[in-house]
């Protein structure tokens, strides 16, 4: 059998599915459903993804889908491993997919407790900086500088995006990592990882919106590989809050963070002093990332 042939047999996403063309979220779920394969069921919050899914028959994925409200993924992800369980079915894998609302917002409660219980499934959340399924408005994903609609010009999103993978490792799960669509192997290799582990797992996937960010469709791979160049998304993993760990190391000059924001036309307003302080943000995570890095090493 030709690889082309197996690659589509692998396929657990339904070609014509209702995603925006470009839509790196559509691209991540590819990428993570082919990794942890048939045996799986997704528990699916509000989001874009709860629209791309649709519902049976219509439905885009190859799975079982378990559509839940906003607020509770964490929780109904906690009660489908449990009832799964009960009747035997210890092998599927279960995740919990999210976008930015559904976990650094509305759904951060359930999400917070179902960590703290280490509950045993994979969330996921497919970062695209704002609630893009309901009209692009601000979340606390959104970083400094940006346009919304809840932040039109002159206006701009105010404070810093909220760190959630730092969040997550303060509950001392056993994995949490980073991941993006430039980098295939890096997020086939932590989902493979995740999948083997018991207990709580949490994987961040910063997903570029064409429309929300005001790029091109054909842009999302490249802007997605300058997002980690720029040290604005580091790759990294950590394990039970302790061992942190670079999975995509970079060069020892990082890209300007303004060649990553000047292909977004949400960013088409910011000014030098902005762009300044969003730089100056940028280094000074980056620089307590590398110390997390270096403290882990020195503990081994």
């Amino acid at each position: 059998m030709k690889i082309e042939e197996m690659n589509r047999e692998n396929e657990m996403i339904y070609s014509g599915h209702s995603a925006c063309p470009g839509c790196g979220a559509a691209l991540a779920v590819r990428f993570l459903t082919k990794t942890l394969g048939p045996n799986l069921a997704i528990a699916l919050t509000a989001s874009c993804w709860s629209i791309i899914a649709g519902v049976p028959p219509l439905t885009a994925l190859k799975c079982p889908i378990l559509h839940c409200p906003f607020p509770s993924a964490g929780s109904v992800g906690s009660g489908l491993r449990r009832g799964l369980n009960a009747k035997g079915m210890l092998d599927t894998t279960v995740v919990v997919l999210a976008g930015d609302g559904g976990t650094f917002d509305i759904g951060l409660q359930a999400l917070s407790g179902a960590a703290q219980r280490n509950e045993d499934y994979i969330f996921v959340c497919y970062d695209n900086e704002a609630y893009m399924n309901t009209g692009m408005q601000t979340s606390s994903a959104t970083p400094f500088g940006a346009r919304t609609n809840t932040a039109p010009y002159p206006l701009f999103k105010e404070g810093q995006k909220k760190d959630i993978v730092q969040i997550m490792a303060a509950h001392s799960i056993p994995y949490a990592a980073t991941a993006t669509v430039a980098f295939p192997e890096d997020m086939e290799n932590k989902f493979k990882f995740a999948k083997e582990l018991k207990g709580f797992r949490f994987i961040h996937i910063l997903s570029p919106c064409p429309p929300g960010w005001g790029t091109e469709s054909s842009d999302t791979i490249e802007l997605s590989r300058l997002a980690v160049s720029s040290g604005a998304f580091p790759l990294f993993e950590v394990k039970y809050g302790m061992e942190w760990r670079m999975t995509t190391p970079l060069e020892d000059k990082r890209t300007p963070l303004g060649d990553y924001l000047g292909i977004q036309r949400r960013f088409k307003d910011i000014d030098s002093e902005r762009l300044k302080i969003l730089q100056e943000e940028v280094n000074y995570e980056w620089e307590l990332l590398q110390d997390k890095v270096r403290r882990s090493e020195i503990l081994k």
